[in-house]
Parts: C-alpha cells; sequence; structure tokens
C-alpha cells in the first residue's frame, strides 16, 4: 500500500493539466507565452523525477505510469497544435496509437502497488528528441527561425 499523493504525481497532473492550455496558447499565436509555458512545463519534469529519486517515500507505481503519461499527452498536444499553427508539417499517421499503457488497466486503487513501469532508454532517447523537436519548432516564431534548414531537417 502506498500513498498517491506525492509531490512527483501531483507535479505530473500540474503537466497533463496544462497540456490542453498550452495547446490554446498555441493555436492562438501567443508563442513567446507557450514557449514559457514549455520550460515550466519541462522543469516539473525533471523535478518530479529528481523527487522521486532522492526520497523513496516520493517513489510510487503510480507516478511510474503518469510520468510517461504525462510526457505523452503533453507531446501529442502540442504536435496536433504545432502542426495546426503551421510549425510543423502535418504528420501522417499509419495506425493509431494508444497513449495509454496497457499495465495501466490493472490499476484499479492507485494506492495499491500493483505495477511498476520502468522506461527503456530508447524510450526515454526517444522522447527526448520529440520534446527537442517540440521545443525548436515553438522557439522558431519567437525568435524568427522559422525558415531554418535546420529545422527542417529536424522535422
Amino acid at each position: 500500500y502506498e500513498n498517491p499523493w506525492t509531490v512527483p504525481n501531483l507535479l505530473c497532473v500540474c503537466r497533463i493539466l496544462l497540456a490542453p492550455y498550452l495547446g490554446y496558447l498555441i493555436t492562438q499565436q501567443h508563442f513567446d507565452l507557450s514557449l514559457a509555458l514549455f520550460a515550466l512545463a519541462g522543469a516539473t519534469d525533471l523535478l518530479d523525477g529528481l523527487i522521486a529519486r532522492t526520497w523513496p517515500t516520493q517513489k510510487s507505481a503510480l507516478g511510474s505510469a503518469l510520468d510517461p503519461l504525462a510526457d505523452k499527452i503533453l507531446i501529442s498536444v502540442l504536435y496536433v497544435s504545432l502542426t495546426y499553427a503551421e510549425l510543423i508539417p502535418g504528420i501522417k499517421l499509419s495506425e493509431p496509437s494508444c497513449l495509454l499503457p496497457v499495465t495501466l488497466s490493472k490499476f484499479f486503487n492507485p494506492c495499491y502497488t500493483t505495477a511498476q513501469l520502468k522506461p527503456t532508454l530508447f524510450s526515454k532517447v526517444n522522447t527526448a528528441i520529440q520534446l527537442f523537436l517540440v521545443a525548436a519548432s515553438l522557439a522558431a516564431p519567437v525568435f524568427q527561425f522559422t525558415d531554418s534548414v535546420l529545422l527542417q531537417c529536424l522535422w
């Protein structure tokens, strides 16, 4: 039995709740504020991991599912809104992907440690690359490099 009300879990929930607002700001072309809030979201991602690793009482099985879920929600919302704002070229999905890990369905009570998700190095690198692409695309209109060849290569 564990407490689901940890600081890292609350930071993940804040990141999930921030995602739709960030998407709205991007579609309304408020890129300066969007970039600042994206940086804040990145800081909460680093902070929740640091807290969970530093204080064992703050680590939870729920957090092991919430953290990657928050990352995927944030990245998905940003990709869609950046595509809508024409800052990322349209993307084609060959098949729909599920945002929720299959193991999440095993959590009937978030207080019980029924599963622990451990991300692979490959998934961490993949997420980092996606976040870098989103950050560069979001920064492009703020710093006037939307026509950069390097940005287009990144896409």
